[in-house]
């Protein structure tokens, strides 16, 4: 809990005349901290789910649909992660949803462009 100093004048403290005294302020940290691990594992681990489900298509539009569908399941859980889990987590399984997502559809971009031709009908 702070507690104020008790003494005649406080300096302004643009020149302090000792240091400050320890503890003179409540020190909040974070119940669930990001961790560089949390998020790494969840990267590696959603790239693995995204990859297993575009390969379940056979050509360019089952890759496409199958991604989305693993992507937005991914997300429902990254969703659920970041409320009542590991944040870092949720955060590595949404930026590896978003890399995967991209993916699928610069490969769809890249075939209506060639073909003239739109590969999701």
């Amino acid at each position: 809990m702070w507690q104020a100093r008790h003494s005649g004048h406080s300096p302004s403290g643009l020149f302090p005349a000792s240091p400050p005294p320890g503890q003179t302020h409540p020190t909040y940290r974070e119940p669930h901290p990001v961790r560089p691990g949390g998020v790494t594992a969840a990267v590696a681990v959603t790239a693995a789910w995204l990859l297993a489900f575009g390969l379940l298509g056979r050509d360019l539009r089952g890759y496409a649909l199958w991604t989305l569908l693993a992507g937005a399941v991914a997300w429902l859980v990254a969703l659920l992660l970041t409320s009542r889990g590991d944040r870092g987590a949720g955060a590595g399984i949404a930026l590896a949803t978003g890399v995967g997502w991209a993916i699928a559809f610069a490969a769809v971009a890249t075939r209506w462009s060639t073909s003239g031709d739109w590969p999701l009908w």
